[in-house]
């Protein structure tokens, strides 16, 4: 089958865009109201990170029916904080539950039943139960056109200021997804929860795009001294 979206229909009972780029990450943001009175905590399905020395992640966030803008999307760009959470299976429900549209000020942590914990470095609360979280500085947001109601969207950019890994999640060294079995959105109204991995390594790649793909900013910021002192070798 083909369509152009907007253009001509699929005939399908179902639209089957979401459905076709799976598994997404969830982004499990909580932020904090302008006014430091309530806390907010919601998931977004269009979420990923953008590089990693310096790290940055991105959430997208459609507008509500009724044309206004999401509550977290306030909270980050007033406040110029938010944290990501890890989904987990285990916390499967709470993250359901605080995705529901409560009005605004209303705690999506009570209502959901998960514990609050202070960051560190921005003024946001973290969800306890997560193993993983970040902290994260709003750098900017772009704002995409679209129909409305919901059609507009707002794509927050952040950069990750502090991360927080529990030590049980851990393997040798590693982030140990079997530990965190981390869910994933997928289409329609199904999820899927990550639990096995297999290992691929490019052939014939340099040593800097390897590290690179594991995403190892100390080798990095060991590769860009190389080069300075190479370039300060040249010179002399």
């Amino acid at each position: 089958m083909y369509y152009e979206p907007g253009v001509t229909e699929h005939n399908l009972p179902h639209d089957p865009f979401k459905a076709c780029v799976i598994p997404r990450p969830i982004g499990w943001i909580s932020t904090q109201s302008a006014d430091g009175r309530s806390a907010n905590l919601a998931p977004y399905s269009q979420f990923t990170n953008l590089t990693f020395d310096p790290p940055y992640v991105m959430f997208s966030s459609n507008q509500t029916a009724t044309g206004e803008r999401k509550d977290t999307v306030i909270n980050a760009e007033s406040t110029g904080s938010f944290v990501w959470n890890l989904a987990t299976y285990e916390l499967r429900e709470a993250v359901n539950i605080s995705a529901e549209q409560f009005p605004y000020g209303v705690d999506e942590f009570e209502r959901a039943g998960v514990s609050k914990e202070a960051a560190r470095l921005v003024d946001v609360p973290m969800v306890a139960e997560s193993p993983v979280k970040f902290e994260c500085r709003y750098h900017s947001t772009v704002r995409l056109p679209g129909n409305p109601p919901m059609g507009t969207v707002d794509v927050i950019i952040g950069r990750v200021v502090a991360v927080h890994i529990k030590d049980e999640v851990l393997t040798d060294g590693r982030l140990d997804v079997r530990k965190t079995r981390p869910i994933a959105r997928c289409g329609y109204y199904q999820y899927t929860v990550v639990e096995n991995t297999f290992d691929m390594v490019i052939p014939g790649m340099s040593e800097d795009v390897l590290y690179g793909l594991e995403g190892n900013a100390r080798r990095n910021r060991l590769r860009d001294r190389e080069n300075g002192e190479r370039e300060e070798g040249k010179k002399e």
